[in-house]
């Protein structure tokens, strides 16, 4: 018989540690090994204990949650990692995916979600909450019927950068973090093959991807 799953919390907020502590404490089968609020406590948490999964806040302070979840696979390929995160766009789905997430959880999720994301990545498999599930879909849908390279919200994060706008006013006017917007242009760069915004910049004009479209 299987002795239980061991799970450990990183998250910079205590209430919202002591809710995920209050869950999971009364779950058969799910041990707590320990917490940590920041990156540096995470990957000692995480080296210390061994746990099977490490549930992830995509915001710790002023860190990006996706470079800590690169870094737990890298050194940590035993443990697996759920991304908990209040963000339930299909961008951040896909960066913490390939940051090497095997679940997704929105804050606010119902606690059979939250246990169910657990004994699924626990067990090997991958696991996206239902609040995000849809979004996925949809933008995997529009990648395969239209091969569209670019999403849409990465064309006006690209639109507002070659309009002269700094990420912090793109965030601002799209109404998204400043994490996000620079998980939208690290993504662009990526897909596009260039390095470094003024580069990138340069190359939407030159190929046309930032045109008015109104």
């Amino acid at each position: 018989m299987s002795a239980g799953i061991t799970v450990a919390i990183i998250e910079d907020h205590a209430l919202v540690r002591e809710g995920l502590r209050l869950i999971l404490q009364g779950e058969p089968g799910v041990q707590i090994v320990g917490e940590a609020a920041d990156v540096a406590d995470a990957f000692t948490l995480v080296e210390d204990t061994a746990p099977d999964v490490a549930l992830v806040d995509l915001t710790l302070g002023d860190a990006d949650g996706i470079p800590l979840l690169r870094g737990l696979g890298v050194r940590f390929p035993a443990t697996r990692t759920v991304a908990l995160t209040m963000h339930a766009d299909s961008e951040t789905v896909r960066q913490a995916f390939l940051a090497g997430a095997s679940g997704y959880v929105v804050k606010g999720a119902a606690r059979a979600e939250l246990i169910a994301a657990i004994r699924a990545v626990a067990r090997g498999d991958r696991y996206v909450h239902s609040a995000v599930a849809g979004t996925v879909l949809d933008d995997s849908l529009r990648w395969l019927r239209h091969g569209e390279m670019l999403s849409p919200r990465e064309r006006e994060v690209l639109r507002l950068l070659a309009s002269g706008r700094t990420a912090a006013e793109a965030s601002r006017i799209l109404g998204i973090s400043a994490h996000t917007v620079r998980r939208h242009i690290a993504n662009l760069a990526a897909k596009l093959g260039v390095r470094g915004r003024v580069a990138l910049v340069r190359y939407a004009i030159e190929h046309q991807l930032v045109r008015d479209e109104g």
